[in-house]
């Protein structure tokens, strides 16, 4: 059974007012059925006054059941199953309770990564005992298994390809920088590429014999020291870069090839510093959603005049002089003013834009032409 989970709401994508990038419109897409998950806390009777307006929402998205969180007993959820069942021909497939033993930890981009995550076994031990007690699992496998078959498409994607690439690109991967479209290094892969991990918390030196290095986003915001100490590891980058390694640095990579970086507790700490400038951690959201890349200098990923999509996340500032140029001018739909991101050095890119390479198969192609132009 694959699981498809969305972020924010339902019908939640961009904010042009279209189902673009929603989990409605990937569940259209898929023919999948949807199951919606609702915070029951402080309800009963509206319950069924909410699932009725998901229902017809979109009648072309197919709601087969529901279940409800946060139930304080019983009778609570006795109530809130008859207003949706009664109301909404829906069928309600079970509730977990209210329980702050089994909540899922959070920071500032969400919930934690469940390779940090510290829960104990108990604790999941616990969780799937009520999951069993509670929810029907057998009709929540029907349901999954009711899925029709994909509509007829043309791939487009991961397709055959003659061109091949015979390099090896280190990807940065730890606590610190873990978030990538598996996508991308499965793209990566198909033309040839070798990646090796490494991770710049706990490693000395990068990998040897590498041709690229690819440092997507994650928290160097919570081992900024860390980072900052591995001195050996910095050097090492820099020697790369000096060498003519492209590199190619994601949100928090980005963070990490800057001069400095500043803590939520105002600390600093000294990064790579191959490209100028400083982040600091803000006390609120500096960038989410989708955003549209227009390319204004050419860069190891794309040239100038280049338009793409991307995805922003982000509690971070970046600071640099007035002289710095940038790479990218980003739009957000409903924003009169782009703002300006991407920073370039000799073969170096770093960005706050989260991209996902299928979205243009020319940003890959032009990482790995990069890579081969090592003049």
């Amino acid at each position: 059974m694959a699981v498809i989970e969305g972020v924010m709401g339902l019908y939640d994508g961009c904010l042009d007012g279209t189902e673009l990038g929603s989990t409605a419109h990937l569940a259209k897409v898929l023919n999948a059925p949807v199951v919606l998950v609702m915070d029951a806390k402080g309800l009963s009777r509206s319950a069924g006054a909410i699932v009725l307006g998901y229902k017809h929402f979109d009648r072309e998205v197919k709601i087969e059941g529901v279940i409800l969180n946060r139930v304080r007993s019983e009778r609570h959820y006795t109530a809130l199953k008859k207003s949706i069942e009664s109301n909404c021909n829906v069928p309600v497939l079970g509730y977990l309770p209210l329980d702050g033993e089994i909540g899922l930890p959070e920071r500032h981009l969400g919930l934690v990564p469940s390779a940090e995550q510290e829960l104990s076994k108990a604790t999941y031990q616990k969780i799937g005992k009520l999951l069993s007690a509670t929810v029907d699992i057998d009709k929540l496998v029907n349901i999954a298994s009711s899925t029709n078959d994909l509509s007829p498409f043309k791939k487009t994607v991961f397709t055959e390809t003659h061109e091949q690439f015979n390099f090896r690109i280190a990807v940065a991967a730890d606590e610190a920088f873990n978030f990538y479209y598996q996508d991308n290094l499965d793209l990566l892969e198909l033309y040839g590429v070798e990646l090796t991990y490494f991770s710049p918390l706990y490693d000395k030196y990068l990998p040897a014999d590498i041709d690229g290095l690819y440092i997507g986003g994650g928290f160097p915001e919570l081992h900024a020291s860390m980072l900052a100490a591995n001195t050996t590891m910095k050097e090492s980058i820099r020697k790369a870069h000096k060498n003519g390694i492209a590199i190619y640095g994601e949100c928090g990579g980005m963070m990490y090839l800057l001069e400095q970086l500043v803590d939520f507790k105002n600390n600093t700490h000294e990064m790579c510093r191959i490209l100028k400038g400083t982040t600091k951690m803000e006390n609120k959201r500096q960038g989410l959603g989708y955003v549209t890349v227009k390319t204004i200098q050419d860069t190891l990923l794309c040239s100038k005049g280049d338009i793409f999509k991307a995805h922003e996340f982000h509690w971070s500032s970046l600071h640099t002089s007035t002289e710095t140029p940038y790479a990218y001018e980003v739009f957000k739909y409903g924003d009169n003013t782009p703002k300006r991101d991407g920073l370039i050095a000799n073969r170096v890119l770093g960005s706050y834009c989260h991209i996902h390479f299928s979205t243009d198969l020319k940003l890959v192609k032009k990482f790995l032409y990069t890579i081969a132009d090592r003049g």
